[in-house]
């Protein structure tokens, strides 16, 4: 599958899964396969379960915003788009050292595997 590179004049943290590219929102893929496996973050605000996981949630955020304003991001896109109503396109990110992003919150313990019918449970 062949990658479209995405140029970006504003790249902004919505979340820590989730980032907002010349005004669409973009999910993070983690070099995960769409649909199979991927990336998750804690949910922000009134999507949050109880308050621990929206205390994680600005956690990831904030950590997100610190390694895109590192600069130097190659941002691919293969065509997937996830299933809720907005269709984000599903894509990785790679800092400049060649490290995908979405793989950086998860082994800095801001990010868990995402898999499908699996919830991860922040509140515990």
């Amino acid at each position: 599958m062949i990658a479209t590179l995405l140029v970006c004049v504003s790249l902004t943290a919505i979340d820590g899964d989730t980032v907002k590219c010349d005004g669409q929102n973009l999910r993070l893929l983690g070099e995960g396969v769409p649909f199979v496996s991927g990336v998750d973050t804690p949910e922000i605000g009134s999507h949050a379960k109880c308050m621990k996981e929206r205390k994680l949630a600005l956690l990831a955020k904030a950590r997100l915003k610190e390694i895109l304003a590192e600069g130097g991001l190659t941002i691919e896109f293969y065509g997937v788009r996830d299933k809720t109503p907005s269709r984000r396109p599903l894509v990785n990110i790679y800092d400049r050292n060649g490290n995908e992003v979405g793989q950086r919150l998860l082994k800095e313990g801001f990010a868990r595997e995402w898999r499908p019918g699996r919830h991860n449970d922040w509140c515990k």
